[in-house]
């Protein structure tokens, strides 16, 4: 009977065996009395009844080190992450923002200043990058224009031939920049913080005072179209009756919401419904989204762009000369169309408005040609917010730090100074009320905080209208001194308030730096320190933990009764997390064999710490961080090189062989995975990108499209042969690796060619969204498989093992790879893949999460976690082969081979990094909980991965009745989490120190965010998946060959 294709019953396997053992019983029966006895089955029983409640206690212990991490982490975030207070105060039509200076307008004539337009329709296009709206300008004879130039002129040509109608600026954001983040900006004209901390903070809704409430107040009716987010942060704010919201999350759909704004937005503009509205707001995402699926320079861009090209171009044919009309962008968008940090394509987005009635003006003629670059002459977005309130003749909200645009107010001559004077009087004396009440809620000294010597200035400068009393009929003309004066007491108190919230919460980051620091001893000692049973540490280290937290807890709390420096919170969750580590710590005294400092000993335990210790120390330093998957490959490089040598020093010639072969192996894939490539912008133009089809693109290549169905051909075929080395393709492994592991990959293939369809229109006569059906089908059937079917699989499978009597005339001698057993003479029963019991069978937990991670990246990305599955089982041989499997060498590596993929997935310790668009793989829409699910498969599929795989390098080649298997693991679990620990500790500290650093955000802080979040997510998997998953595997190998009960 051949074996491939033979489908064996699983069932019988057992039967087989007993069968087995009742031809040796009856042998043993001839000699003497059989051992075979109700006591030996009843300690069986107890073995494994001991088994289940040393494996429970075990996740437990994990579990509060886990607890630990969250906690240290959690604190340190609460302080690190910078908090503005939100000031409840509301600019009011009828008080003016300058002392001793009435104001004479009216809601329906201008409150502060007289109003220029009686509506406006604000057009939000959302990721509108400034060099999407001029010509193209090429650099030198080789730069050519991209798909996204020279697709939306007319925001240049009006600008340029019509300056007095229109104009043109850079619109340059404030990081962070998500559309969430951007939107509160442009509508209070602050700045953004992760935290805004305030007596009404609920939710995403914005309670403080803004532009859209200033509206309401004076009684306009406002419509909202396209992106819900703003119903997120306007609850109740517009017309039910005339507003259409659309779901913002839909990435691949390009069309629906945009075509949805147009459909709903120009029946409104006719002059039959001008009437039933005063501000229309329309949101358009199909520019963001082409960026986000295709990347900017792709057709797909340029079609997109030329649509709004139209929709502008009719939007002015339709206005009325009383109607404003703003198109803006919210941020711009990178290489690869993503957004979320502060690179200068990220930041650059545009500012256009245009009226029908010439009203805008330059004080230069040489600035009637909009900049050619978003480095000459930038505005802030938080500078729309007076602009658009004076405008509209409402007030400027209580908490705003923009200033008037000078295009806007000085007039279609250039020259009224006065005006422009004015406006900027109004907004200076806003900021400096608004910086007023600021210092006073925070306890602060306004003299010492703000800059009262440059409003003392422009008090000077404006002491004429002050003594007149009347703001507005004041004869003076204005001058540019006066207005420079002001700008320059904005732009002063604008940089202080950047200064100021960013002031961090030291104590509560030294509270957490200190927990975490607390649990990384724990967890060295753990790992490391410990002669004695860890097992056996686990129901002494959970009972303390838990009297341990209690006490701190209460410790904790009266602390920060007593200490006013310590908050309530800070206070119970730090004893929390004290107290339990330090009653984990204390059995360590107790322990019979005592424990050692976890310092190496060996070459391969100096190479563990040497690679951990190294990292943690380049975190400190900016380029490090920056090319860090470079180091990644070549501390692997070394670890394959050290392998090497190590294997050809190996006395057993097949063991040298064995690892010589796989050292090599483990090299060439390490040299092949660093070919995938996802270049952060700081690497440029040192380092090429490979992971989509270019450097500003977010599509795969045509070719790349084939890596999927090498990887489906290929990996099955590379797993059989390592179970072939060891006899172990048997069992379940036959079905599963060899024909539902390859239908899988193959159906995961043939979905990137689909979703390479659907993205390139490859089938314009099939219906709308069709090929999207089908691609979410096969993604969901290639979950269901994976998930549903493989866990079923790797739960109730019995041992990849199969019994084989045979009666040959002369007997075989058993290889290392079986076992014989003769019941008589000439008869033999072989055990076939009875010497890799244990890591046949836990491989199948891990293939299954193979499938699923493969699906839900790019091809490239696919292939770099086909290479990583290969790797993980060369890495098993070379730590078998080189008697490793006590050192902490194979969890470090594994570590590190997390670390090193996560980069080779087209990933970089940056926001925009993050494929947010892997969500739609097995989803139409957004749905909760499942969406974000495919998004941490993607990000963390390497690392999730490796933490998965760590028991397997203890399990690898072990006999059915290895003792102390439990107790081995504990050991590689803990050393692989303390090993992403250190990590996370060290960009934490380096977080922390460095916090004044100019590359904190765009460096620093995401790279602590990073393994923060890494830390977390091999936590959960290692714990839960890795360490849970292995009691199945432990029962199901028991209850065919028993326990070992010495």
């Amino acid at each position: 009977m051949g074996e491939d294709g033979r489908l064996l019953d699983y069932r019988k396997i057992k039967a087989q065996y007993a069968e087995a053992k009742a031809l040796k019983a009856q042998e043993k029966a001839v000699d003497g009395p059989g051992k075979e006895t109700e006591e030996i089955e009843k300690l069986y029983k107890k073995r494994a009844l001991q088994f289940n409640v040393s494996h429970g206690l075990l996740i437990a212990f994990l579990s509060c080190i886990f607890v630990i991490h969250v906690l240290g982490i959690f604190l340190f975030t609460k302080g690190f992450l910078l908090t503005r207070l939100v000031l409840d105060e509301k600019s009011k039509c009828d008080i003016s923002p300058i002392q001793n200076v009435q104001v004479q307008g009216s809601s329906s004539e201008g409150c502060w200043h007289p109003k220029s337009f009686d509506k406006a329709v604000v057009i939000l296009i959302d990721a509108l990058r400034y060099d999407f709206t001029v010509p193209f300008h090429p650099a030198n004879d080789d730069d050519k224009p991209h798909h996204f130039h020279n697709a939306l002129p007319v925001l240049y040509e009006t600008a340029t031939q019509h300056p007095k109608n229109a104009f043109l600026l850079p619109f340059i954001a404030d990081p962070p920049t998500t559309t969430l983040q951007r939107l509160k900006g442009l509508t209070t004209g602050t700045l953004p913080t992760f935290i805004d901390a305030g007596s009404n903070f609920a939710g995403n809704a914005i309670d403080e005072d803004n532009i859209l409430a200033q509206l309401r107040s004076a009684g306009k009716n406002l419509v909202h179209l396209g992106d819900d987010t703003w119903h997120a942060l306007f609850p109740g704010f517009f017309d039910a009756n005339l507003t259409h919201a659309y779901d913002s999350f839909a990435v691949w759909d390009l069309h629906t919401l945009d075509n949805g704004v147009i459909e709903h937005l120009f029946p409104l503009l006719e002059r039959e419904n001008t009437s039933k509205w005063d501000v229309i707001f329309g949101h358009f995402l199909g520019v963001d989204h082409a960026g986000h699926r295709y990347g900017p320079d792709h057709p797909a861009m340029a079609d997109k762009l030329q649509q709004m090209d139209g929709v502008i171009r009719q939007m002015i044919d339709a206005l009325d000369d009383s109607t404003l009309l703003v198109v803006m962008g919210d941020h711009g968008m990178d290489a690869k169309g993503d957004h979320g940090g502060e690179s200068d394509d990220e930041v650059q987005a545009a500012l256009w408005m245009y009226s029908k009635k010439p009203i805008f003006g330059r004080t230069s003629t040489e600035y009637i040609e909009p900049p050619r670059t978003a480095k000459e002459r930038p505005v802030p977005q938080i500078d729309l917010v007076p602009t658009l309130s004076l405008l509209l003749g409402i007030p400027i909200p209580y908490n705003n730090l923009g200033a008037p645009i000078e295009e806007a107010f000085i007039g279609a001559r250039g020259n009224d100074w006065q005006n422009l004077v004015k406006v900027n009087r109004l907004a200076a004396a806003q900021i400096n009320r608004y910086s007023h009440a600021y210092a006073g809620a925070r306890g602060m000294d306004e003299n010492s905080t703000f800059s009262m010597d440059l409003w003392e200035q422009v008090e000077t400068a404006m002491k004429h209208e002050k003594d007149h009393g009347s703001f507005w009929s004041s004869p003076s003309h204005g001058s540019p001194e006066q207005y420079e004066a002001m700008r320059k007491y904005e732009r002063e108190v604008l940089a202080t308030c950047k200064r100021l919230w960013a002031r961090f919460d030291v104590p509560s980051m030294i509270y957490g730096i200190s927990l975490l620091s607390l649990g990384l001893l724990l967890l060295g000692v753990y790992a490391q320190g410990i002669y004695g049973d860890r097992v056996g540490l686990s129901s002494l280290g959970l009972i303390r933990a838990t009297a341990g937290g209690c006490i701190g807890s209460l410790i904790g709390f009266a602390l920060s009764s007593t200490l006013p420096i310590i908050s309530l919170m800070d206070g119970c969750l730090l004893g929390l997390g004290v107290g339990g580590a330090i009653g984990v710590s204390s059995c360590a005294i107790s322990l019979p064999g005592g424990f050692n400092v976890p310092f190496p000993s060996t070459i391969w335990g100096f190479l563990s710490f040497l690679f951990t210790i190294s990292q943690s120390i380049g975190y400190a330093s900016n380029s490090y961080t920056i090319w860090e998957d470079e180091i990644m490959f070549f501390f692997l490089a070394t670890f394959g090189l050290a392998a090497l040598i190590s294997s050809l020093r190996q006395r057993e010639l097949a063991d040298r062989a064995l690892g010589t072969y796989h050292s090599i192996i483990f090299l060439i894939l390490t040299w092949v995975a660093s070919g995938s490539r996802l270049c952060r912008e700081e690497q440029m133009p040192f380092c090429k990108s490979t992971y989509y089809a270019s450097a500003t693109s977010s599509t795969s290549a045509p070719w790349q499209l084939l890596i999927p169905f090498v990887v489906a051909l290929v990996l099955p075929s590379i797993i059989k042969s390592f179970y072939k080395g060891t006899k172990s393709y048997e069992g379940s492994s036959v079905f599963w690796i060899g024909f539902a592991l390859r239908m899988g990959l193959l159906v995961s293939a043939c979905f990137w060619v689909l979703d390479a369809a659907d993205d390139g229109n490859w089938f314009p006569s099939l219906p709308a969204g069709s090929l999207k059906t089908v691609k979410v089908t096969m993604a969901q059937l290639v979950l269901g498989v994976a998930f549903a079917a493989g866990t079923s699989t790797y739960v109730w499978a019995k041992p990849c093992v199969n019994i084989e009597t045979t009666t040959p005339k002369t007997v075989p001698q058993p290889s290392s790879t079986t076992k014989s057993l003769a019941p008589k003479p000439g008869q033999s029963v072989t055990i076939l893949g009875y010497s890799n019991v244990h890591g046949s069978r836990y491989f199948l937990l891990i293939s299954n999460f193979v499938l699923a991670i493969i699906l839900v990246q790019k091809p490239m990305g696919g292939g770099a976690i086909g290479i990583l599955a290969w790797q993980i089982l060369s890495l098993c041989e070379i730590i078998d082969t080189n008697n490793l499997s006590q050192s902490a060498i194979g969890p470090i590596v594994l570590g590190l081979l997390g670390s090193f993929h996560f980069f080779k997935t087209g990933h970089q310790a940056t926001l925009a990094s993050i494929q947010w668009q892997s969500a739609f793989i097995p989803l139409k829409t957004i749905r909760y909980p499942w969406s974000p699910i495919p998004v941490l498969l993607n990000t963390f599929g390497a690392q999730i991965l490796t933490a998965i795989s760590v028991p397997l390098i203890v399990l690898w080649k072990q006999p059915p009745k290895k003792k102390g298997l439990l107790n081995d693991v504990a050991k590689a679990m803990a050393t692989h989490i303390l090993y992403h620990a250190v990590i996370n500790l060290a960009t934490t500290m380096w977080a922390g120190y460095l916090r004044r650093h100019l590359m904190l955000y765009r460096i620093f802080s995401p790279r602590f965010m990073e393994g923060a979040l890494v830390l977390l997510v091999v936590d959960l998997f290692g714990i839960f998946v890795a360490v849970g998953g292995l009691r199945w595997n432990v029962l199901s190998v028991a209850e065919i060959f028993g326990w070992e009960l010495a």
